[in-house]
Order: C-alpha cells, then structure tokens, then sequence
C-alpha cells in the first residue's frame, strides 16, 4: 500500500460537457496529477464514473486479490467492476473518450460536473449529482463523528 502522503490529491468541482462524440476534457487542474496514463471506472451505488490514477486502482486490485472470500459474489463484483473499467489516456486536447455503455450506466449525456474526490475524480451527469446533493441531507453529525468539526 502506497502512504497516503505519496498519492495525489484531487480537490474542487469543474462543470463541462461531453462533445457530441462522448468526449470528456478533462480539467487541467486534474490532467497532471492522473498521469499520463490512468483508469476510467464505475462508481457504485452512486451512480458516477471515477477517474483513478493508476496507483489507486492497483490498490483496488490489491484489496480484491486479498479478498479471503471468493465466492459467486466476488466473482460477480470482480467481473462487473473491470469490465466497467478501461484505462485511458488524454488526446492533445485533453479529452477521453467514455464509452457508449459507461454513458449510459451514468446517465451521462450533455452537462457534466467533474469533482476532486480526495485520492479520485468523480464524473456525474450535472442533473444527477444535483440530485444527490439535494439528497443528501446535512453532514454535520457525520462530520463529527470523523473528526473533522
């Protein structure tokens, strides 16, 4: 496992859209720290898609191979996780391309909001992530019960 002082930051909300091909730019405050190279993925049950740098979905992969149980269930997570799962890297104008399948599955077709998820990059469709702030309710509880009020 890679400390946590070595693994990339994300921080803030870019809202965009998809170009009429399914093309993401990705914001250059979030190009740099992905590398050159890094995993588009689902993110359940939220109903988003995350951007992973590649030492976070090796952590992934770590975590599943140490799984002690493997039973149907793990099979079946295992097999719906990477094959929702596609690395990617940026065009030379920054974009990716989301597939047609992972469009659908987030619900995403015109505007987009892109947030810095501590160690990932959220991707929600604009309407859903309102949604899910509307949802959401208040935190301050939760907040202090992690420490962090």
């Amino acid at each position: 496992m890679i400390p946590v002082m070595d693994r990339p930051l994300f921080t803030g909300l870019v809202e965009h859209s998809l170009d009429d091909k399914g093309r993401l730019v990705v914001p250059s405050r979030f190009r740099a720290q992905l590398g050159s190279s890094f995993f588009l993925t689902i993110l359940q049950p939220d109903g988003c898609l995350e951007l992973c740098p590649a030492v976070e979905m090796l952590d992934v992969r770590g975590r599943i191979e140490a799984a002690t149980k493997r039973d149907e269930n793990f099979r079946t997570v295992r097999r719906h996780l990477f094959s929702n799962t596609d690395e990617v890297s940026c065009d030379e104008q920054g974009r990716i391309m989301i597939p047609p399948a992972l469009r659908v599955w987030a619900d995403l077709q015109k505007q987009v909001v892109s947030i810095g998820a501590m160690s990932r990059v959220e991707v929600w469709a604009k309407e859903r992530y309102e949604r899910h702030l509307l949802d959401r309710g208040d935190l301050g509880d939760y907040t202090s019960e992690l420490g962090l009020s």
